[in-house]
């Protein structure tokens, strides 16, 4: 498999594309040093992908997931989803785009210990000013869609590191987001439990759903239909690794 720089010029036009990152970079300063983290990176994908961004600790990939999530802005370069020009956007325009368009889920499920798994995955609906009977309904229907209906009632602490993770993909999912972006979705789970959670998003993807997967285990990265490595800021294509 030939692997090389990702090339902006051989990307689909951002008219066409889903997301796309052109030239995108990303500084920090560290006192009188400045760190680049991300250098040129270019990225394409098209609405229904399943993409795994694979590259070791330190290799950039949190920065880019940070960036393309809209949780933090590039240094320079430009990025578009769905058609927006993320840099025009003001912070309030930002907030509604992360509530509306993206769905969130973290190595570490993050859910509230004093809230049931109904009210975990409800909680997005609640900021965005959902009616309680339709938020109740929409959360109750999707934890029976990831095999939770039997554990609603029960707060986190009852529930194991999996049905945790479970949650909160119910969760993500619970405001019907265009873009599904997972960090390190499997990293505290058991080898058995993160097959289960990787057979779900690949069911999710079946469905249409665009998922976007930043990780550092290459086992994980081979369930996404894509992958990208990224290594000192710099984007490698890998190719597609799954047809599953």
């Amino acid at each position: 498999m030939n692997i090389g720089l990702v090339n902006c010029d051989a990307a689909a036009p951002a008219e066409n594309a889903f997301f796309r990152m052109e030239n995108i970079n990303k500084f920090y300063s560290m006192g009188e040093e400045q760190a680049h983290i991300l250098k040129d990176v270019c990225l394409s994908i098209e609405e229904g992908e399943f993409l795994s961004v694979l590259g070791p600790s330190g290799s950039g990939k949190s920065t880019l997931m940070n960036i393309i999530g809209c949780l933090d802005v590039a240094s320079s370069g430009r990025y578009t989803l769905r058609g927006r020009e993320i840099a025009d956007l003001t912070e309030a325009e930002l907030a509604r785009l992360r509530s509306r368009e993206i769905g969130f889920i973290f190595q570490n499920s993050q859910l509230l210990p004093r809230l049931t798994a109904q009210k975990n995955v409800e909680l997005p609906l609640i900021y965005s000013g959902v009616a309680p009977k339709e938020r109740k309904r929409r959360a109750r229907e999707l934890l029976e869609r990831v095999g939770l209906g039997d554990r609603m009632d029960h707060y986190p602490n009852q529930l194991s590191g999996g049905q945790q993770q479970r949650v909160a993909i119910a969760r993500a999912l619970v405001g019907n987001p265009t873009l599904l972006l997972a960090d390190e979705p499997t990293g505290a789970l058991d080898q058995k439990t993160g097959k289960q959670v990787m057979a779900l998003f690949k069911a999710l993807n079946d469905e249409g759903r665009t998922i976007i997967m930043i990780t550092h285990d290459m086992n994980i990265a081979a369930n996404a239909r894509r992958v990208v490595h990224i290594i000192d800021g710099e984007l490698t294509e890998g190719g597609g690794t799954s047809d599953a």
